[in-house]
């Protein structure tokens, strides 16, 4: 009897000290890298979707006395919306499709792989096969862009190549910023410019 109860104690003794050691391994272990960052979900997910930004054109002086204009119509197969989050966004995962509209309702396109918006900021990230097209035809190819909602303002730090069929060149460059209808726009660096079009000649 006095070995048995010797026996059990031993191992009651074993199996508490195991324990303390993976508690002492589990508490020491600290995550990092991927590990670290805590999954976050959707709070609702939408399938084609469409969201109209329109500006009021008169001061409103009653809810119905108020006219406004569309100035964007932004369109995607499916959106996710992570309002739920401490800084709101939503996300364009499968591409979009952004529809500017100048004052005189001219129609300019811009589309994406992939796509942000940033609620509390009013900024839209796009990544992916970014193309600007211009209703006179000028056109912006570049893997990432951002557009300024708050100031109607777009610019990127990447590279690109602009197209003006206005005098047919072609520019090669990184970091650039302009206006959403191309009437002003500045460049940080270039890489070249091409003319394409050939001079008619003099009859």
């Amino acid at each position: 009897m006095i070995r048995t109860s010797r026996n059990i104690l031993k191992c009651f003794a074993t199996v508490f000290t195991v324990a303390i050691l993976f508690m002492s391994c589990e508490d020491e272990y600290k995550r990092v890298g991927e590990e670290a960052v805590k999954p976050i979900f959707p709070q609702g997910v939408a399938q084609n979707f469409t969201l109209t930004y329109t500006e009021t054109i008169e001061a409103m002086s009653s809810q119905d006395s108020a006219n406004s204009k569309v100035i964007a119509v932004l369109t995607s197969p499916i959106s996710e919306d992570f309002d739920n989050q401490s800084f709101k966004f939503r996300t364009f995962p499968k591409g979009l499709k952004v529809d500017f509209f100048d004052e005189k309702g001219q129609k300019s396109v811009v589309t994406a792989d992939f796509g942000i918006i940033y609620s509390q900021t009013n900024l839209i990230d796009l990544q992916g096969n970014v193309v600007i097209e211009s209703f006179d035809g000028k056109k912006l190819e570049t893997e990432q862009l951002y557009l300024d909602r708050s100031n109607n303002w777009i610019f990127t730090e990447a590279a690109f190549t602009y197209t003006n069929p206005d005098d047919g060149t072609v520019m090669d460059g990184e970091g650039m910023d302009f206006n959403k209808d191309f009437s002003f726009f500045k460049a940080n660096k270039t890489f070249g410019l091409m003319t394409i079009k050939e001079e008619e000649e003099l009859q």
